[in-house]
């Protein structure tokens, strides 16, 4: 007996030392650990009471909840906390860059979650929770796109496992299930559509919910169909019918009604629209959020990122941000290796309560250059303030020239939707007569723009309807992402790198990526539309007077580039930007009154205005175009694009 009492002693003093993080786990080293078993995790499935009756059968909507925790916590009575991903495309389109689905076995129990999280945090302590939204797989219910019922959906499991709302082991019928399991600390993590419910859960208040991680996530459903009142893309009814299980389908014809009747073609902002704006509620957010956003992200535009981003400023929310060169595009598969630690670190901080310093180290990582990665220790960074420059002209229509100095005169174009952004952009130089191009001499110094801008044009149309784009281009030579390619940004490998532990029927093993890279000599880095016609109000938009003049400010997207020393800064003003916004119901000429006409920028270190080398040239020397892609067919569909 003594000696198996000493041999336990010496075991636990020749151990590691190891702490227990306040909200479970096993934490050494100030990481949490992969000390509890993968392959022995409990895999369970529960269905929690929304308190809506979506579909109208008389019930109320239980949303489908597949769990995998760890088993050892639960035996010994211990608590976890929880990585939640609410979904809608679980089933029917897969997550991640391969694409992957739920599987389950015999039991219902699921076996294939897909995505690294469970792999990788089960094992450190965490349980992992994926939530079918209302009116989507194993849910029931409809889907509303963004509305009140895809948000409840997600925020009452954030109750259930605070105790607040009921689940139960079967989707009709059968026993009560509590989650004892959990601690009530959970981080909300998902791209696109996913990360777009953490923002609205985020935006409700909800007690429990410690962390989201929105990953190209929307912040208000009408910027992601509409910019200042420019379609960008057909409605809502589309993308619900395309993500909902056949029961929704054949249940909630009545639900499709009403988000066609809610949201009209018009661009005018309707109680619809109220109703998915998380940014009007940003001050109810208690969470942290760590934000990833590529800024050539043309389906989710950064306009959701920034308004969100200064929203949250606004009420104290504690923030972190990475900020890419790729378009819509999670970090695991851009920065992999930096990722997943990174993303470790924070869930330990604000789900384990770890003490590891995070919230304390720079607030943004931002990519310069592809795979070069530079820190700010707030965002936007110090010192940014408002640069003003004017329009002015050059002699020659479809010319212009941007500097401090006031001007008078005038530039006009006729509206071609079968051009867009690069054609514009390509001919920057070159008078057209489908866009007004504007732009600085040869810049003597970097110029660094962080944040979004705005375009302020008084203009006149000839028409009863007119759409205005402004596109902000750095005209130079750089070799970049190509984010208009097919993997935005990334090419896939076939390599795979392990994240986690593995199952035979789950693989912690994913695709490699590289970069995707192409030589450019110009780069459109920041984009805003607007609808003439909603120049007052986005409540209503009023047919125009042929001749009248309109002023409107364009908000531009926000963004962090810097126009290197030897580059040009040009803005284009035009008409349609073809396959990014639809035409309007006429094809105007518009003139745009220079004299009334400025572009703000948040500009960050040296001076106001953009230094140019004097006496230096406003056309950029004889180059060969690079290759880009004309005028495309509208390539953002919201079904295949939004996840």
């Amino acid at each position: 007996m003594v000696a198996a009492v000493l041999a336990a002693l010496a075991a636990v003093l020749s151990a590691p030392a190891a702490a227990h993080a306040a909200g479970g786990g096993t934490v050494r080293g100030g990481l949490s650990q992969p000390v509890y078993s993968y392959a022995d995790a409990i895999r369970e499935a529960v269905w929690v009471d929304t308190g809506m009756d979506g579909d109208g059968d008389g019930r109320t909507d239980r949303v489908a909840v597949d769990i995998v925790r760890p088993s050892e916590p639960a035996r010994q009575g211990g608590r976890v906390p929880v990585i939640m991903d609410a979904s809608p495309y679980y089933s029917c389109c897969g997550r991640g860059n391969e694409s992957q689905l739920k599987t389950y076995d015999a039991n219902g129990d699921i076996v294939q979650a897909p995505l690294f999280y469970d792999n990788y945090f089960v094992p450190r302590g965490y349980a992992t929770v994926l939530v079918d939204l209302a009116g989507t797989d194993r849910s029931d219910g409809c889907v509303d796109v963004g509305g009140p019922s895809d948000v409840q959906s997600a925020k009452a499991v954030v109750d259930w496992l605070n105790g607040r709302a009921r689940g139960y082991s079967a989707r009709t019928g059968g026993s009560a299930v509590t989650a004892t399991w959990a601690t009530g600390a959970v981080g909300m993590i998902g791209k696109s559509w996913d990360g777009t419910i953490a923002n609205g859960v985020a935006a409700t208040g909800v007690a429990g919910l410690k962390t989201i991680v929105p990953i190209s996530a929307i912040s208000s459903w009408y910027d992601y169909y509409f910019h200042q009142g420019a379609p960008l893309q057909d409605g809502p009814e589309w993308l619900s019918n395309y993500v909902e299980s056949d029961s929704a389908q054949a249940n909630c014809a009545a639900e499709q009604q009403k988000i066609i009747a809610g949201s009209p073609r018009s661009g005018d902002w309707t109680p619809f629209w109220t109703a998915r704006d998380y940014v009007k509620d940003a001050g109810k957010v208690r969470a942290s959020v760590f934000a990833a956003q590529g800024m050539q992200d043309l389906n989710v535009r950064t306009k959701h990122f920034g308004q969100w981003w200064n929203a949250l400023a606004q009420h104290g929310v504690e923030r972190k941000v990475w900020l890419s060169q790729t378009g819509h595009v999670d970090p695991f598969d851009y920065r992999r290796t930096a990722w997943v630690p990174t993303l470790q670190r924070w869930f330990d901080h604000y789900l384990l309560g770890v003490d590891n310093g995070i919230e304390r180290e720079p607030m943004a990582d931002i990519e310069r250059t592809v795979d070069h990665w530079t820190t700010d220790k707030v965002w936007p960074p110090s010192g940014t303030h408002t640069s003003t420059l004017n329009l002015g002209p050059t002699g020659v229509n479809g010319l212009g020239t941007l500097g401090k100095a006031h001007t008078t005169g005038t530039e006009s174009f006729t509206d071609d939707p079968n051009l867009w952004e690069e054609d514009w952009a390509t001919a920057a130089d070159t008078a057209t007569p489908a866009k007004a191009a504007f732009t600085t001499g040869v810049l003597a110094k970097d110029l660094r723009i962080s944040g979004g801008g705005t375009v302020t044009v008084t203009a006149t149309s000839s028409t009863s309807s007119a759409h205005l784009s402004a596109v902000l281009v750095d005209l130079g030579p750089a070799t970049i992402r190509d984010f208009l390619g097919g993997g935005e940004g990334i090419t896939t490998l076939k390599t795979r790198s392990c994240y986690g532990e593995s199952t035979p029927g789950d693989s912690a093993c994913f695709l490699d990526t590289a970069a995707d890279t192409e030589s450019v000599d110009h780069t459109v880095f920041s984009r805003g539309w607007a609808d003439l016609g909603h120049y007052q109000s986005l409540a209503h938009g009023v047919p125009l007077t042929p001749g009248k003049p309109y002023t409107m400010t364009i908000q531009l997207a926000a963004t962090d580039h810097v126009v290197p020393a030897g580059h040009r800064l040009a803005l284009i003003v035009a008409g349609t930007d073809g396959g990014l916004i639809l035409p309007a119901s006429t094809t105007p000429t518009v003139s745009v009154d220079l004299s009334q006409s400025v572009l703000r920028l948040p500009v960050s270190g040296g001076a106001g205005a953009p230094a140019t080398v004097p006496g230096a040239a406003t056309a950029s020397p004889a180059h060969t175009p690079a290759l880009r892609p004309a005028a495309p067919a509208p390539r953002f569909t919201p079904a295949a694009e939004l996840g």
